[in-house]
């Protein structure tokens, strides 16, 4: 493989897997030694890439804008399509909105050829069972978690137990038949999901457990196999 494509390969494993990526991790998946994972990091921070991170420890990228742009391929765009279009029948009425603009957006910096493809996508995602009902603002517990705030909640569990609960909220996860937060639970000292139609009140807090939330959910994660993974 020329090294020009195996260079951009390796930032688009940057892009997808959980960071920080360690060099042995990159390595099996470009099929190259991690001496030359060093000097291919390297050679992308040389052209403009922002790589966080040393060999032992992981690296993380953080801004790619100097690089050339990679063109989507027709079924990238129709991944984007569906994806989006499942956001839009999944999420909120706030949530299916942003999907709506990041849309009009993705597609208005498209070629023309692929602006074609996207506008006539033949993947769709549609709902026709609703969701339960919810009695929060699941927007609240959005900005919670990328502020890193703990939220207390009034949650009632599957056999109409009532219960007060402070929540980190990690992770929200958009399952078929409800959505659920996945948060460190202070009351149990441990690791607990949280369906956010028992939500009955929640208030968010001034307490942050700001940095810990990307590390406190790959903790999760790892503990956690099936779906979560």
């Amino acid at each position: 493989m020329p090294r020009s494509d195996r260079l951009l390969r390796l930032i688009q494993h940057l892009r997808i897997e959980l960071a920080p990526v360690t060099a042995a991790r990159l390595a099996e998946l470009s099929g190259v030694s991690e001496r030359a994972i060093y000097r291919d990091i390297a050679a992308l921070r040389a052209a403009g890439a922002i790589i966080d991170g040393q060999a032992g420890y992981g690296y993380t990228l953080t801004e790619d804008s100097a690089l050339p742009p990679q063109m989507l391929s027709r079924l990238e765009i129709e991944a984007v399509i569906l994806g989006l279009s499942s956001v839009r029948a999944e999420g909120d009425a706030e949530l299916a909105g942003a999907a709506a603009d990041a849309l009009a957006k993705i597609t208005a910096a498209l070629p023309e050829q692929a602006r074609d493809h996207a506008r006539h996508a033949g993947l769709r995602a549609a709902r026709v069972d609703p969701k339960p009902e919810l009695a929060i603002d699941p927007g609240d517990v959005r900005r919670a978690m990328w502020d890193e705030r703990a939220l207390d909640i009034d949650y009632q569990d599957g056999e109409g137990r009532r219960t007060e609960r402070r929540i980190w909220p990690l992770s929200v996860v958009f399952f078929e038949r409800a959505l659920i937060v996945l948060a460190y639970c202070t009351l149990r000292q441990d690791f607990r999901a949280f369906r956010l139609d028992r939500i009955h009140g929640l208030a968010v807090t001034k307490e942050s457990f700001r940095p810990r939330r990307a590390a406190l959910l790959l903790q999760y994660l790892d503990h956690h196999s099936g779906p979560l993974r």
